[in-house]
């Protein structure tokens, strides 16, 4: 009996030494999911304090707006004096994509080309063996998406089947699926002034930066209201100032675009091309308007002549309204308000390059330009992500709010960075006003103060997940958000959140209680500023 025991413990052994792990169970000490410029920075900063990380990307790619055609960053631009708050691994970032190319420059004074700034990111993240990337891993929809025992989740599920274990989850997606899945309070839409006693939230009717400059006629017939509105035009009156809406900022491409022969495909029509979508154009050139984005045309101001073209004016293509239900959208109800906006922005080009009511001169400038060959050459040469400006943010204990940032206002105690931007929320919607198209929604103030965004804000309630540290769409109203949706600050927070995981492991206790001397510690060993009233020179060079 003695002998058949010791055989069967050593079979055992055996079976337990030479089975094989399972590819579909992930345990990491630190699990990252999503792909915005906190994910990386948060990885990094993990790694560095000794700790193991998963990294999943959804869409297999690692960098945020950086790599899908944001080839700038709003730093020293002649708004605000912000050069001296970037610090820590954000610049380290900005001196990597520096050096790459050769050349010494002020922050904010060169862009960069999305595959680069990728290559970048993956050779950072690549110095680090502690850090495993996991490409095209989606979570499951909903709650089957999050197992929690109680206050923590102990794994997430995703699609494919695979599950990943880990003691800290970090949410670094601007959509916030894994905040939302796991049960933490969120919220979206415009709040209205009277929810936190702000000044510029909600409703804006008053708007005037950015508005048209010439008078359109918004029917399809000019003059007869019963005839219906033309595209891009949403259907209903403009609200009180100040009360609460479900519109947002507008979306749209970061337009990668060159002029370089040897590198440039042909914009072709798109499939199902309806010249009609595009009609508020006709008249807009008409009426003599000279938005720059149309009149202008692309200019080249990324390396090898590559463009970066944002959408901010009157008339461009930001569709103002048409995102009214991605915040809180699944999966495929996402997809199609891509795909929506991919399409319009293709036939736009199409449009500009060669519609007979479009002018000739501003034909010549735009027909140069092509997709580049070298861009997203597994996605059709376009993007794989729009510019979501705003989803949903995370309702905590504590909020930051348009009050944080107005001068004067008291700093916070627990400051993980310092942001200094306008409140900046673009147009949300395009409606008729005394017989003509309006946009509504466009706010961009400056009278801000250079604020610490509080620490408070990563975490959700205690009672709602003890775990879970959100790095992107951090608990903020639509106002403050404004001020804080800088690419450099996603990375400051992502930053934060690798800092406080990492902590809290070290000392076995929940993000909530992660004692604040140390995570100020852990940030000034990498240089990060947190002082609000530091003013250095003004001049920080990457060298």
């Amino acid at each position: 009996m003695k002998i058949f025991t010791i055989i069967l413990l050593a079979l055992l052994l055996f079976k337990c030494q030479h089975q094989p792990e399972n590819p579909n169970l992930i345990e990491t000490e630190i699990c990252i999911y999503g792909e915005s410029e906190a994910s990386f920075i948060a990885a990094i900063k993990a790694a560095k304090s000794g700790k193991s990380v998963a990294l999943i990307s959804p869409t297999g790619h690692i960098g945020g707006f950086m790599i899908e055609g944001l080839s700038s960053s709003d730093i020293g631009d002649g708004h605000v004096d912000n050069k001296r708050f970037v610090s820590g691994l954000p610049l380290e970032f900005y001196i990597r994509i520096s050096r790459y190319y050769g050349h010494q420059k002020g922050l904010g004074d060169f862009g960069w080309e999305p595959h680069v700034a990728e290559k970048v990111i993956l050779d950072w993240l690549a110095e680090y063996p502690k850090i495993a990337i996991h490409k095209n891993e989606r979570l499951k929809e909903g709650k089957a998406g999050v197992v929690k025992e109680g206050r923590q989740i102990k794994e997430i599920v995703m699609e494919s089947g695979k599950r990943f274990f880990a003691k800290i989850f970090i949410d670094a997606m601007i959509e916030g699926d894994l905040m939302a899945f796991s049960g933490v309070s969120y919220t979206f839409g415009r709040e209205g002034n009277a929810k936190y006693g702000e000044t510029i939230n909600g409703e804006f009717p008053r708007q005037v930066y950015r508005q048209f400059e010439v008078k359109i006629d918004p029917y399809k017939i000019p003059g007869d209201s019963s005839s219906g509105l033309l595209p891009t035009i949403l259907d209903g009156p403009l609200q009180e100032p100040g009360v609460s809406s479900p519109y947002i900022m507008g979306f749209c491409f970061r337009i990668c675009l060159t002029d370089s022969a040897e590198n440039r495909l042909p914009i072709q029509k798109p499939a199902g091309y309806n010249p009609n979508e595009y009609e508020i154009y006709r008249r807009y050139f008409a009426a003599g308007g000279s938005n720059p984005f149309l009149n202008n045309g692309p200019r080249s101001n990324v390396p090898n002549r590559k463009t970066d073209m944002g959408s901010w004016h009157d008339l461009s293509a930001n569709l103002y309204g048409m995102n009214v239900n991605y915040p809180d959208a699944g999966y495929q109800k996402r997809q199609e308000i891509y795909d929506y906006h991919k399409n319009f922005t293709l036939g736009l080009i199409w449009f500009l390059q060669n519609d007979e009511a479009v002018p000739e001169e501003v034909k010549e400038k735009w027909k140069p330009f092509g997709l580049p060959k070298d861009e997203f050459m597994e996605h059709g040469n376009w993007p794989r992500k729009f510019y979501a400006r705003s989803a949903r943010r995370m309702v905590s204990d504590y909020v930051v709010t348009e009050t944080n940032g107005r001068p004067g206002s008291a700093q916070a105690k627990d400051p993980i960075g310092v942001t200094l931007w306008p409140f900046d929320m673009h147009a949300a919607k395009r409606v008729v006003k005394n017989g003509y198209v309006w946009n509504e929604g466009f706010v961009f103030d400056k009278n801000i103060q250079p604020y610490g965004v509080s620490y408070k804000a990563l975490i959700p309630r205690k009672e709602e997940c003890t775990n879970l540290i959100v790095a992107a769409c951090p608990s903020s109203s639509y106002v403050a958000y404004g001020s804080l949706r800088l690419v450099w600050m996603f990375m400051t927070m992502g930053q934060a959140a690798g800092a406080a995981a990492s902590i809290a492991i070290d000392e076995n206790t929940s993000v909530q209680e992660v004692p604040y001397d140390q995570l100020k510690t852990s940030l000034l060993q990498e240089g990060q500023i947190l002082d609000a009233h530091h003013h250095g020179d003004g001049k920080t060079m990457v060298h």
